[in-house]
């Protein structure tokens, strides 16, 4: 992907997933069966009206973060949106539930779709997380490739605890600052909670999309699309960033095949009801 323009929001094709978004539960997480057009349909819709939505992109790490911890699964559960991030998932919601998806929603390929999409409706952006040095690349290289995104606040993770006084001021500062769009860049499962806490204070569309600040700012090389197809990206991320991820992929891939195989044949038993998460207010 990286080096293509990305399509606008409705350029692909695909009658078949139009309309109402089904959702299916891969180990406990309600995965959407979507694609790019309804995904982006949805964020634009919601931007329009100045209406919250809370969007997030999975691949096998996120999943498995709901799946091995009952509190961030209820929290997943209660987005608005929870769309196919990786091949893997793709893959569970096909052959669990017959979904016919021909694509993932890919969240960095969902970035800059959206992002083109903003520019040709006049819909200001924001981005929340990640350091400052990265906020800086991320908006040359954004407006190097979409001339007319209109950027109008970039705000840094802090990297700590803050108070509720202080998670209010960085709500209040995204809400005022005239964005109807928001991008928010804080790590799995960080900022899946970050979006469920502030779902009810920011009247836009937030979309959790993690590495893509990195990704699109130049900071982070994407796996050859070859490899993305595959469904080999976690072993090109394994072999740029070794001693940072070695536990998550060789650890988490071969539990997720296995608690899939449990599913599919069932003797892995069905998740609990979803009851309200507490609301924790305190890493930004």
């Amino acid at each position: 992907m990286h080096g293509i323009a990305a399509p606008l929001c409705g350029e692909t094709k695909n009658n078949a997933s139009a309309g109402a978004v089904i959702r299916h539960e891969v180990l406990g997480v309600r995965i959407a069966a979507t694609d790019y057009d309804n995904a982006c349909n949805m964020i634009r819709q919601s931007a329009h009206a100045r209406k919250p939505l809370t969007v997030t992109a999975l691949a096998v790490h996120g999943v498995m973060t709901g799946a091995l911890d009952d509190e961030h699964r209820r929290r997943l559960n209660a987005l608005d949106l929870v769309v196919p991030d990786g091949q893997p998932v793709r893959w569970a919601l096909n052959l669990l539930f017959k979904a016919g998806l021909s694509d993932r929603v890919y969240g960095p390929e969902l970035t800059l779709r959206v992002c083109r999409m903003a520019a040709a409706e006049g819909l200001p952006v924001a981005f929340y997380g990640s350091r400052q040095e990265v906020l800086d690349d991320l908006r040359t290289k954004l407006l190097q490739r979409i001339p007319g995104l209109n950027i109008v606040t970039m705000v840094p993770s802090r990297f700590r605890q803050v108070d509720p006084a202080e998670q209010s001021e960085i709500a209040a500062s995204l809400s005022a600052s005239g964005a109807r769009i928001l991008f928010v860049g804080l790590g799995c499962p960080r900022q899946e909670a970050w979006l469920y806490e502030h779902r009810d204070l920011i009247p836009m569309p937030m979309l959790a999309v993690g590495a893509a600040f990195d990704f699109h700012a130049g900071r982070l090389p994407q796996a050859p699309a070859a490899m993305q197809r595959r469904g080999l990206e976690w072993l090109f991320r394994l072999a740029s960033e070794p001693r940072r991820l070695w536990r998550r992929y060789l650890f988490l891939n071969p539990l997720y095949v296995l608690m899939l195989a449990l599913q599919a044949t069932g003797l892995r038993r069905p998740a609990t009801p979803d009851a309200p998460a507490p609301k924790h207010l305190g890493y930004a």
